[in-house]
């Protein structure tokens, strides 16, 4: 059966607001008609320029939110960042299979930065009772964290080398993929990865080496 390409949705600039100094929170209005699953991405346009976000937002949500890294020299993001609010954009969307399905295992949620975005829509769509791993730089880049502990059984901020102003309940001074290495106790769990390429990849082989019976499902942001 051939796949059904994503609709075409209008949609404008509602809110920007920092999170950190990395990263921005962008409000677009929802288009009448839009459906997708927590979890799942868009591909966003302005003007000749395209790229995809996955959601940040619920799919009850009135509003689409996106997290998005500002990243130095960067053409979209630094045109995202200083467009007006009411600027006129459009996406296509939704796509993707990186979406929450409850089991009998605990779910293990490891992020990177803005990886962590899907993670704010299955918890904001209902999704408890799961660990989560955000790995950042500094305590002010664990975006969405108070909801996000909210409905964890376990919220671990991992920062390799944390500053004197980097206090976080749960602090632990290392790499998610560290955590996972070390801490984590042994027996079979659903880890999602969202983030940097090489933690996806280290993720999948702790998977393999220490959690026998674990599945894992991965969605790469950079």
């Amino acid at each position: 059966m051939e796949r059904l390409k994503p609709e075409t949705f209008a949609t404008c600039i509602l809110v920007r607001r920092p999170l950190s100094a990395r990263a921005f929170e962008l409000v677009l209005a929802k288009p009448e008609g839009f459906r997708f699953a927590a979890g799942q991405r868009i591909a966003l346009r302005l003007g000749a320029l395209e790229r995809d976000y996955s959601l940040a937002s619920a799919p009850a949500e009135p509003e689409i939110r996106l997290c998005i890294r500002s990243v130095a020299g960067g053409t979209c993001s630094g045109e995202l960042e200083r467009a007006p609010i009411g600027t006129a954009l459009s996406f296509r969307g939704p796509d993707g299979y990186f979406t929450f399905t409850p089991s009998v295992r605990t779910a293990v949620f490891v992020a990177t930065g803005s990886g962590v975005a899907p993670f704010r829509s299955m918890a904001a769509a209902g999704a408890g009772g799961y660990i989560l791993l955000h790995g950042v730089d500094a305590a002010e880049d664990l975006y969405y964290a108070e909801m996000l502990r909210a409905r964890a059984t376990a919220y671990v901020p991992c920062i390799p080398h944390p500053g004197d102003m980097d206090v976080a309940p749960g602090l632990f001074a290392g790499r998610v993929t560290d955590y996972l290495a070390g801490r984590l106790a042994h027996g079979a769990f659903d880890f999602y990865a969202c983030g940097r390429r090489d933690m996806v990849r280290d993720v999948t082989l702790l998977a393999d080496e220490r959690f026998p019976g674990s599945l894992v499902f991965s969605e790469t942001f950079y």
